[in-house]
């Protein structure tokens, strides 16, 4: 399948690569299938980049590379949506930045995750009731600590 991409331009995707989000993501709703892409291969940060829609695409990175001591656990509804047995290990959780000029103000999306089962290729952004985390974290704040 040939998509057009917000910052790859036009690319052939396989169809084993996307990953469906069956409830769409907040704000995006009718937006259900995405591609990762890698912005380079030594970059910590990616594009989750919709299928549908070239202009939308979501600067992501693995929250855990910034934020060590970043947990949480999944509701059981989730695991179902998901299709998550007791495997963890195919399971992929990202964060959506908030690019900043300067970067060093970019934040991290750590209320909402988004987590996907590599294997099923279904994926949910997670809304966290723990108020410990929020949609603004600075990430270049803790890697510096």
């Amino acid at each position: 399948m040939e998509i057009n991409t917000k910052y790859h331009g036009v690319l052939d995707v396989e169809d084993s690569k996307i990953v469906h989000f069956e409830q769409g993501i907040p704000g995006f709703l009718d937006e259900k299938d995405f591609i990762l892409l890698p912005i380079d291969n030594d970059s910590p940060f990616s594009i989750l980049q919709s299928v549908q829609t070239s202009e939308l695409g979501f600067v992501v990175t693995e929250p855990f590379i910034f934020f060590k001591d970043y947990e949480f656990d999944l509701g059981e509804h989730d695991k179902e949506v998901l299709g998550i047995a007791d495997d963890q290990a195919s399971i992929l959780v990202l964060a959506i930045l908030s690019l900043k000029d300067p970067f060093v103000e970019t934040t991290a999306n750590l209320q909402a995750p988004i987590v996907i089962n590599q294997t099923s290729k279904k994926a949910k952004q997670v809304i966290l009731v723990d108020e410990s985390y929020t949609t603004k974290h600075k990430i270049l704040k803790e890697v510096t600590k």
